[in-house]
């Protein structure tokens, strides 16, 4: 399957889709930290290939409804950020999932199909994380733990705080590999076997 992992830099939810045998390719404007197929660049330049599967991060910048104070201030830009959101969740691909906090998204655009928790996930802490979906099922809980830690949320100020914040958790990348591209793939394969049957009855002589 070939997937796409639209704004990711850090190459997590590409490597568990890797892992599986999948074409998975991460883009995003930044290089990325783990070796593997990356294209550095917009990812507008590659929205016009052929993808079975699309997972997308936009920036949350100036679309989370934890940095709401400042709304006032940045309209234009929250204008962009909602623009380049309907142009992901319009992609001519199959099965898309649109990732990103609370945010502005919900109400500008329309509400999220589900939200999900680190600690569904093998993760002790709290951070909801809102999913967008289209031709996808939702995202089943692979290990509810104990621990509901705010860590991201009481992260110190730092210059890379942004980069730690925006990072999808293992066990939530491991999930959407394992139940989204077990999906699309069977999907593919029935239909692929559907249309070689169809044309194998096509070739079969007329029967008299």
């Amino acid at each position: 399957m070939k997937i796409l992992i639209a704004c990711e830099f850090s190459g997590t939810v590409r490597k568990e889709f890797e892992a599986l045998g999948h074409e998975a390719w991460s883009c995003d404007l930044l290089p990325t930290e783990i070796p593997g197929n990356h294209y550095q660049g917009d990812v507008r330049d590659m929205l016009s290939e052929h993808w079975d599967l699309m997972i997308a991060h936009p920036p949350c910048t100036h679309l989370a409804v934890s940095g709401a104070r400042w709304f006032k201030e940045k309209q234009t830009e929250q204008a962009e950020a909602l623009e380049f959101v309907r142009l992901l969740m319009g992609a001519e691909i199959e099965r898309i999932a649109i990732e990103n906090p609370v945010s502005i998204i919900s109400s500008r655009i329309r509400k999220p199909d589900q939200i999900i928790q680190p600690w569904q996930f093998g993760h002790g802490e709290t951070k909801a994380t809102c999913l967008w979906l289209k031709g996808l099922p939702k995202l089943q809980p692979t290990n509810i733990v104990e621990g509901r830690e705010q860590r991201v949320h009481k992260m110190p100020p730092s210059p890379d705080r942004w980069r730690e914040r925006s990072r999808t958790f293992a066990g939530i990348a491991q999930a959407m590999a394992q139940q989204w591209g077990g999906l699309a793939f069977q999907q593919c394969v029935q239909r692929t076997g559907y249309a070689v049957n169809q044309l194998a009855g096509l070739a079969q002589p007329a029967s008299r």
